[in-house]
């Protein structure tokens, strides 16, 4: 299909909006904008809210992104943050709790499995998967044995363990070396390997941000859906916007743009430019809805 490209410059007023290049994507934006309050936005968080930075734990949301959610979301059904996160630490990173306009924004945390309501402020959670902690203890060790320690780092997710790259001298052959030991000792603690941008996160199955997104539009009864992601994680997601709309529920599919991962350019509907660009289309959404 090619790349698809926001096609609006540096020329365009503020609050325009792009046109999408596909027709599935040019219905998903018409439905959203003739029947804003059942309409569902869908956004993942790291590269698409927050710019991708070396430590996961600095990563923030563009400053002008809750401005621009706390506009948007009053006048749709929801927003829903989607992310391998833990709630609480998307929420904190965001920026998102105690803002007006954002009653109507829902964090979902570990893929679903966790939920902050901004309505109420509070997290709910079933317990987590045995097997997490099996492999937060055996990972340090693990990595020393296979000689992968040095360049590469753990970040605790609470329902989930990522063990990053980034860092290494050759990110991209540390990432590619890891890929097999990891998926081995994911399974013999009845766990999966989800890769991502220079990160393998290994967590429960049956958590990924389609069935989150999916569980989630159903569950409101929304008739029509815009996800944005950036990452390999965010393929699920698109996923269950494709069969949304085979469904007859009009979708539109956005790329945060980037150079490390090119799949979702592939598949989407439309390209901006990274978060800033993501931050842009929210405001022209927003401006253009009563």
């Amino acid at each position: 299909m090619g790349n698809r490209t926001d096609s609006t410059d540096s020329t365009d007023p503020q609050d325009a909006l792009p046109t999408p290049v596909t027709p599935a994507g040019r219905d998903g934006l018409a439905a959203l904008l003739a029947r804003p309050r059942s309409a569902v936005i869908g956004l993942d968080f790291d590269g698409t809210l927050s710019p991708i930075v070396a430590d996961p734990e600095r990563a923030r949301a563009h400053p002008d992104a809750v401005p621009a959610l706390a506009a948007l979301a009053p006048k749709v059904a929801a927003v829903a943050v989607v992310t391998g996160r833990p709630a609480g630490v998307a929420v904190r990173h965001g920026g998102f709790a105690g803002v007006p306009g954002l009653e109507h924004l829902v964090v979902l945390g570990h893929y679903g499995a966790e939920r902050w309501e901004g309505v109420s402020g509070t997290v709910s959670a079933p317990a987590p998967h045995p097997g997490v902690a099996a492999v937060r203890a055996e990972l340090p060790g693990f990595l020393d044995r296979i000689g992968a320690w040095q360049g590469t780092w753990i970040e605790e997710k609470g329902r989930a363990v990522a063990v990053h790259t980034r860092r290494a001298a050759d990110p991209q052959a540390a990432f590619e070396a890891l890929r097999g030991p990891l998926a081995e000792l994911a399974a013999r603690h009845g766990l999966i390997v989800e890769p991502g941008r220079l990160v393998l996160e290994l967590r429960p199955p049956g958590m990924d941000k389609g069935v989150a997104l999916l569980e989630y539009v159903r569950e409101i009864g929304a008739r029509s859906v815009l996800y944005g992601g950036d990452d390999l994680g965010d393929l699920p997601a698109f996923a269950a916007v494709d069969k949304l709309r085979s469904e007859g529920v009009p979708g539109l599919l956005v790329c945060s743009g980037s150079t490390e991962v090119t799949e979702l350019a592939e598949r989407a509907d439309l390209v901006v430019d990274g978060p800033a660009g993501v931050v842009r289309l929210l405001r022209a959404l927003s401006t253009h809805l009563p």
